[in-house]
């Protein structure tokens, strides 16, 4: 029913001549009495008799039939407001049934019972139906009075329970759409503080690499100048152990030539004492070695000169990437060389105008990360380049445990791929600012 207004009854009785009483009380006909109506004008006056509320009633001779009769109402969007129940009812159910299965499938119907007699108390009845708040009696013989009262009072209050009802279901669905609203704002502010908190880490991040950088490129320039000057020594006196060596032999050479046997005797002592030929084998090695580990140190400096990049003024400048990936391989090995191997698969890379400093951070930070996957057991961690149509791109891949899905992902990780905002320029490609 569209409108709250609602004023049918369903009637459950199994005496016919009950239902016929509560027809002429609830519908009762229109017949018009005009001598009746003279005396009342000549007696009281000429106002008007106020028309008593008409009802539409249905009727059930049985419990069984007043479910069916109340389950084909509401099919219809036409339910009952109020129900009279008849308490003894010989066949089929009794009163307290039919009403525990009229309110199974109707809870707001309210209902009358109707009795002379009972096999239960009303507190009994009351507790069984658990309807203290909607629930009366009717003792038969019944006053017409009292029918129609409860009939337009039950009824009235059916409206204002349906309209209650109607309203808190608005209410429920405002509240629902405002939890909603908020549970969104609060997510989404959520977002915004861990984005907030993430960008912070990544600026404090990045405030350390830039000072990392440039304390990188400071310690490069002091390391160059000792490294000149130990280079410059041991290549000199790689020279000049040479000529000693030449030396040394032609004192050999001449031993023979000695006159005294006493000298000769004590050079030899002396050659013994001192392992002169141990010696002269050894020092070259030695000169070697330290040769070796001074071309590593200045190795390792100038890799760290072009991973920081300081001394560019973070300007857009051609750059070997392959280069750049290898020079922060090498500033990175201690933290991979006992967790995983290194991959090399690379491809000839044309020079890209970029922020190199800024793209080695990235690199750095990709190997660490992989490094930091690859969980107890040694892995292998793959560096791989491309170049597509106007895109060059850069890949850092581990074989550890990855990342849990949220989304799922890969546990490769890769840099920005192909960027179509990448386009050519010069002799060479340009790429957008790594972050």
């Amino acid at each position: 029913m569209n409108s709250m207004s609602n004023r049918r009854i369903l009637l459950i009785d199994d005496t016919p001549a009950i239902h016929e009483d509560f027809r002429k009380i609830l519908t009762p006909e229109d017949e018009s009495n005009t001598d009746l109506q003279d005396m009342e004008s000549a007696l009281f006056g000429a106002a008007p008799k106020p028309v008593a509320t008409v009802f539409e009633l249905d009727s059930a001779y049985g419990g069984q039939e007043g479910l069916n009769k109340l389950l084909e109402a509401s099919a219809k969007g036409r339910p009952y407001a109020l129900a009279f129940v008849d308490m003894r009812m010989p066949e089929g159910w009794d009163g307290a049934k039919t009403i525990e299965e009229l309110w199974k499938r109707d809870p707001l119907l309210q209902v009358v019972v109707c009795t002379a007699y009972s096999d239960y108390s009303w507190d009994e009845l009351l507790d069984r139906l658990n309807g203290h708040d909607r629930l009366l009696i009717l003792k038969k013989p019944f006053d017409n009075i009292e029918v129609q009262q409860m009939a337009n009072t039950l009824t009235t209050k059916w409206e204002m329970t349906s309209r209650a009802q109607l309203k808190m279901n608005k209410l429920e669905d405002l509240v629902e759409q405002r939890t909603q609203a908020f549970k969104q704002a609060s997510e989404l502010l959520q977002m915004e503080i861990d984005e907030r908190k993430m960008l912070e880490t990544q600026l404090v991040q990045s405030e350390k690499l830039a000072s990392l950088g440039q304390l990188a490129a400071g310690v490069a320039h002091e390391i160059n100048n000792p490294i000149g000057f130990i280079s410059s020594n041991l290549g000199a006196l790689d020279g000049y152990f040479g000529k000693l060596q030449e030396m040394l032999s032609a004192y050999g050479n001449a031993e023979g030539a000695i006159a005294s046997p006493e000298l000769v005797v004590h050079l030899r002592k002396l050659r013994e004492q001192v392992e002169l030929d141990f010696l002269v084998e050894d020092i070259p090695l030695l000169i070697k070695e330290s040769k070796d580990g001074i071309g590593r140190v200045g190795q390792i400096v100038k890799d760290l000169k072009d991973f920081s990049r300081v001394d560019s003024r973070q300007e857009w400048q051609m750059a070997n990437l392959q280069q750049g990936m290898d020079s922060t391989l090498n500033i990175v090995a201690n933290e991979i060389k006992y967790k995983a191997d290194v991959v090399k698969e690379y491809t000839p890379l044309p020079e890209v105008e970029c922020l190199p400093s800024q793209i080695n951070q990235v690199i750095m930070n990709l190997i660490v990360n992989a490094a930091q996957a690859i969980g107890p057991e040694r892995g292998t961690i793959t560096l791989r380049n491309g170049v597509g149509d106007e895109t060059v791109w850069i890949e850092v891949a581990d074989n550890g445990s990855g990342i849990p899905p949220k989304p799922c992902r890969k546990s490769s990780t890769r840099s920005s791929p192909p960027n179509p905002s990448a386009r050519a320029r010069g002799s060479g490609y340009r790429c957008p600012t790594a972050s």
